[in-house]
């Protein structure tokens, strides 16, 4: 099949790289003519563990170009995927769809034959249903099919996400639109992944339930958490105890500082005001979204607590990005706590594996080649991202770096027990501190 995807972002390089693995002819397109030249050229624009070998590898086999020509590419296909941008709009909240709309009479103007056009980007209920009266309107003459297929991408392991999906999602009207999304999905269809076919609407907010809900997971036990430091519980322990429930499910319920990145916030905030406009309130999507923006805030009051005066103090912050394997800063909880160190008069001296350089454009930190560099001299370590390396630091190292052995580890990835026996003071989310 010849498939176009518009958007070159996230979700579009990753969605075009995998589905030319998969044997299409895949052209992707952007605006952008520097990032472009850029994926021309081979580099990629965003860190994704194993992206750049399965865009080098389909770009020789020439099943995967990039181009700013949306016409040429969007003519010859079967099917056109849209996959830009929906950022929330400033002070209000509902997602931004005017490049989705723009792709729509992008599309409309370059349609030749049958195709199949269809929304990947995020996008709130009765998007699909515009997009057709878009197209409609320019083409009348136009045959086509809107259809929406959201992404259930993680950060960090989007192409096996992409390679054993859970599930596709295909909102469709006709049984035509129906059998091409069958054959762009053809590999996993034979591998017997579940297909939902659904109304384009279902398809649509099923995206943002899902979000909303893994939200609601993680808000959960971080609530939990908070309990368990006042009645002397182990969250990891209850944790792993209602986790094993089968209703429940383990994944989801790691106590931390808080969800952040491309998708919770920016969907729990799209969903919330799309049932404000329908009138059927989503109050514990609202809850949710509430607590995450005070534990932000919670979390910084703990790294005070644990410092004590953090006037002229040095602290040193392991991990910016909102979770590990991306350099993804949008809406990490390091934006929140880092400042409010500082208001504090700390010094943050910091070390992230992939975010430093976008960290550095959006907080006034120092940055530091590795973990020993940023914990040499300062007054304690805090864990903000569980990167791996952070997991097996050498224990006596940083005790021998830091003018005090105070680590506040809010990923809860040492036990306390070793941390008490190597000499530490360690401060963790949902467990006692020791030493």
């Amino acid at each position: 099949m010849h498939i176009a995807i518009i958007g070159s972002g996230y979700v579009g390089l990753v969605s075009g790289a995998c589905l030319s693995e998969f044997g299409h002819d895949v052209v992707c397109i952007d605006s952008d003519k520097g990032k472009i030249a850029d994926l021309n050229a081979g580099r990629i624009p965003i860190f994704e563990p194993g992206l750049d070998e399965v865009v080098a590898t389909n770009a020789r086999a020439g099943r995967l170009s990039f181009t700013g020509d949306l016409a040429a590419a969007v003519s010859q296909a079967d099917a056109v995927f849209i996959a830009v941008g929906t950022p929330s709009r400033r002070g209000v909240g509902n997602a931004d769809l005017s490049f989705v709309f723009g792709a729509a009479e992008e599309i409309a103007r370059a349609l030749n034959g049958y195709t199949v056009v269809v929304t990947k980007s995020t996008v709130p209920v009765g998007t699909g249903r515009k997009v057709e009266e878009i197209i409609r309107k320019l083409r009348p003459d136009a045959r086509f099919d809107v259809a929406s297929n959201p992404e259930f991408l993680r950060e960090g392991s989007a192409i096996e996400d992409f390679r054993r999906p859970d599930r596709i999602v295909v909102g469709a009207e006709s049984e035509q639109a129906r059998n091409v999304m069958k054959e762009v999905y053809r590999p996993l269809f034979l591998n017997e992944t579940p297909i939902v076919f659904t109304s384009r609407e279902t398809s649509e907010l099923i995206k943002y339930a899902a979000n909303a809900f893994l939200a609601t997971k993680i808000t959960f036990i971080n609530e939990m958490a908070d309990l368990c430091e006042k009645v002397g519980a182990d969250v990891q322990d209850v944790a792993r105890g209602i986790g094993l429930d089968g209703r429940i499910g383990g994944k989801f319920l790691h106590a931390g500082p808080g969800f952040g990145g491309s998708c919770f916030p920016k969907d729990t905030l799209a969903l919330l005001k799309t049932s404000q406009q329908a009138g059927a309130p989503v109050r514990i999507v609202e809850t949710v979204m509430n607590v995450n923006e005070s534990r932000k805030l919670a979390m910084a009051e703990k790294i005070a607590d644990a410092f004590g005066d953090l006037k002229g103090r040095t602290v040193a912050v392991l991990g910016l990005t909102f979770k590990p394997n991306t350099d993804d800063m949008r809406d990490a909880p390091s934006l929140v706590i880092i400042p409010r160190l500082r208001e504090k008069g700390a010094r943050i001296r910091a070390y992230d594996p992939e975010g430093a350089a976008e960290a550095r454009t959006l907080l006034d930190i120092e940055t530091c080649k590795d973990a020993y560099e940023a914990i040499a001299g300062a007054d304690g370590v805090v864990i903000l991202t569980e990167w791996n390396e952070f997991r097996a630091l050498d224990l006596a190292r940083v005790k021998s770096l830091l003018t005090r052995p105070l680590m506040v580890d809010l990923r809860n990835i040492y036990r306390p027990a070793a941390m008490a026996e190597a000499g530490f003071t360690y401060v963790s989310v949902g467990r006692k501190t020791v030493g």
